[in-house]
């Protein structure tokens, strides 16, 4: 079985190398394991797998992540699985 796709080059996750102090909460908290962390350095290794959910940026002591949470297909599935409603994303596509 293949990993969990989202939209290729799409996402809007962005990580700020130079503010980074490498704690791992991004690993830990990421459900698609989008980042690694080494020698005290977090980097992204599956960019195209982040579905912008922003457990990343909410959990960076130092704000060295940004996503813009809340947009997009995989949030719109989200919110369909929390509220059971259809999922709509308004982007005139099939979720």
């Amino acid at each position: 079985m293949s990993p969990l796709r989202y939209l290729e080059n799409v996402v809007t996750l962005e990580l700020d190398k130079e503010i980074c102090i490498g704690c791992g909460m991004c690993a830990v908290v990421c459900p698609h394991g989008v980042f690694a962390v080494e020698e005290r350095q977090a980097r992204i290794i599956d960019r195209d797998a982040c579905i912008e959910c922003g457990a990343c940026a909410g959990n960076c002591p130092v704000t060295a992540l940004k996503v813009k949470a809340g947009v997009g297909c995989a949030s719109a599935i989200i919110q369909g699985w929390l509220t059971g409603k259809e999922p709509n994303c308004d982007c005139g596509g099939s979720c």
